[in-house]
C-alpha cells in the first residue's frame, strides 16, 4: 500500500511540475478558452493514471463506468471552450447591442441603405476608421455607401473599439479618421503632447439624454438638478420632488463619450467621485443598471439618444425631459433641448486623400441625408 501512495505522491509532483507551465504557455500563446480544454486533459490523464496504479480496472463494468466518467469529464470543458471563442468572435462592445449586426457588406445585416447610386464610390487605398459604439451604424452605412464591397473589412479597415480608444489610435496614427463627441480635456492633452492636431469637422448633432427606470415617478429634471445631483449637493429623489430614496447617480470612465459629455454639461462644478460599482464601462451597461428592478427606485444615468433608443431599445427605462423639453428629434432639430451637441469626423494628419472625400461627402446633401435616414439629426435643415 505504501509503494501505492509513493506512486501517487510521484505522479502528482510531475504532473504538476509539467503541467503548470503547459497551463502559463497556454495562456499566454493560445487562446483563453483552449485553457479550459488543457486543464480537462490533465486531469483526465492524473485521474486515469491513479486508477490504474489503484489497481481500479479489474472488471468490465469498471472500466465502462470510468469510460463514461471520462467523457463527461471532457464534454463539458469542450463545450466551455467552444462557448468562448464563439463569444471572442462575435463583435460585441460592452453593450446590449450586437455590432455584428451592424458589419458592412455582409448578408441581412441592419445597416441603413442610401437607396440610390452614390455620388461618391472610393476607389484605391480605403480610409481606417474607428469610432464611439453609438455612431457605428452611421458610419458602417457611410461605408456601404461609398467603399468597395469587401466582407473583411471588419477589425481591419473599419472598427469600433469604443471612444478613448478611438481617440487613442487616430492620435498615434493608426486610424484615417475616427467618428466620435468632442474630446475630453485629458484627450485633447494627449494630442498637444503628441504634436497632433485634432482636426474636427461637425456631421450632424445628437442629444445628450438622462434616464431613469419606467417606474420612477420623476420625468423631468432641471440642468441645476442635474448638476446637483452629480456634484453630490442632490443625493435624495425626494429633494427634487421625487420618492423618499437615495439617488444611485451611475457614471462612465473617464474620456468615453458621455463621461466628456457631462463633464462639459457640468462646466467648473466638479463631478463627486462614484463608488467604484456605479462605475459602468459600457454605455449598454449604464442602461441595463438603471433597468434592473433592484435599482428601479434611485438609479440615473446618462448616454446617447440614438444608442438608447434605436440601438438598444430598453422597455425598462424612460428618457428624463430636461427643462421640461423631451429629448426628440424635432427638438435637437430646431435646438430646444437643452443638451444638444455636433458629433464628428476627426482626422490629424493622414495621408490617405479618400479620407477628405469621404466627409466631404459627408457633408453632401446626399451624405447628410443618409445621417437623417440612420436616425441622426443632420447639421442643417
Amino acid at each position: 500500500m505504501m509503494e501505492k501512495i509513493g506512486s501517487i505522491v510521484l505522479l502528482t509532483i510531475g504532473i504538476l511540475f509539467l503541467g503548470a507551465p503547459l497551463l502559463f504557455l497556454t495562456m499566454f500563446f493560445l487562446h483563453q478558452s483552449y485553457v479550459w480544454l488543457l486543464v480537462a486533459a490533465v486531469l483526465l490523464v492524473y485521474i486515469l493514471l491513479i486508477l490504474r496504479i489503484l489497481q481500479f480496472f479489474k472488471t468490465k463494468r469498471r472500466k465502462q463506468i470510468t469510460a463514461f466518467i471520462m467523457l463527461g469529464i471532457m464534454i463539458v470543458p469542450t463545450v466551455l471552450a467552444g462557448q468562448t471563442y464563439y463569444e471572442s468572435q462575435l463583435a460585441t462592445v460592452d453593450s446590449e447591442v450586437d455590432i455584428w449586426a451592424y458589419h458592412p457588406f455582409t448578408e441581412n445585416n441592419q445597416i441603413t441603405k442610401l437607396g440610390e447610386v452614390s455620388t461618391l464610390t472610393l476607389d484605391g487605398k480605403m480610409p481606417k476608421i474607428d469610432g464611439a459604439t453609438a455612431l457605428y451604424p452611421l458610419y458602417t452605412a457611410f461605408v456601404q455607401a461609398t467603399y468597395p464591397e469587401n466582407a473583411d473589412y471588419f477589425k481591419k479597415t473599419v472598427m469600433v473599439n469604443k471612444t478613448p480608444d478611438a481617440y487613442n489610435n487616430v492620435i498615434n496614427g493608426k486610424v484615417d479618421v475616427i467618428f466620435a463627441a468632442a474630446p475630453s480635456e485629458r484627450q485633447l492633452k494627449m494630442a498637444q503632447q503628441k504634436n497632433v492636431q485634432l482636426n474636427m469637422t461637425p456631421i450632424g448633432k445628437e442629444a445628450f439624454v438622462f434616464f431613469v427606470h419606467k417606474n420612477n415617478p420623476i420625468n423631468n429634471l432641471t440642468l441645476e438638478q442635474v448638476r446637483g445631483i452629480y456634484a453630490g449637493e442632490i443625493t435624495n429623489w425626494s429633494q427634487i420632488g421625487g420618492a423618499n430614496e437615495k439617488i444611485r447617480a451611475f457614471q462612465r470612465p473617464e474620456d468615453s463619450g458621455s463621461q466628456t459629455a457631462l463633464q462639459y454639461l457640468m462646466e467648473d462644478t466638479p463631478i463627486m467621485e462614484a463608488p467604484r460599482e456605479d462605475i459602468v464601462s459600457g454605455m449598454g451597461g449604464i442602461i441595463q443598471q438603471v433597468a434592473q428592478y433592484k435599482n428601479y427606485k434611485n438609479a440615473l444615468g446618462y448616454t446617447f439618444r440614438y444608442y438608447s433608443t434605436e440601438m438598444v431599445q430598453n422597455d425598462q427605462i424612460k428618457l428624463l425631459s430636461i427643462e421640461g423639453i423631451a429629448p426628440t428629434k424635432d427638438n435637437i432639430r430646431n435646438n430646444t433641448y437643452p443638451i444638444t451637441s455636433e458629433f464628428y469626423a476627426i482626422t490629424t494628419n493622414t495621408s490617405n486623400d479618400n479620407t477628405a472625400r469621404l466627409i466631404e461627402w459627408i457633408l453632401s446633401p446626399q451624405g447628410q441625408g443618409l445621417v437623417e435616414k440612420v436616425g441622426y439629426v443632420p447639421l442643417n435643415e
